[in-house]
């Protein structure tokens, strides 16, 4: 499935290889050889390191909802357990 963007054409494969980085570099996958790979492809493609910056900058994101979603739980159980 993941080749079909990459034999059609559809997307630009710098684009893809954009694509690529944001999922190898997530805090839900950290594929940190993925990764250089990826932006090594995509710097031969004529990428900047400002555009790559910026795919890491998005996808680092991902890593605040990590405390909003555990923080408020973490309260609500601590709460528990004091008024147990």
């Amino acid at each position: 499935m993941g080749m079909h963007p990459i034999q059609s054409g559809v997307l630009d494969p710098k684009v893809i290889e954009f694509i690529s980085i944001a999922v190898d570099a997530s805090c839900t996958h950290l594929h940190a050889s993925g990764t250089q790979r990826h932006i090594r492809k995509a710097l031969e493609l004529g990428a900047t390191p400002e555009q790559i910056t910026a795919v890491l900058q998005l996808v680092s994101v991902l890593g605040i909802h990590t405390m909003s979603l555990g923080g408020p739980l973490l309260l609500e159980e601590l709460e528990r357990v004091r008024d147990q």
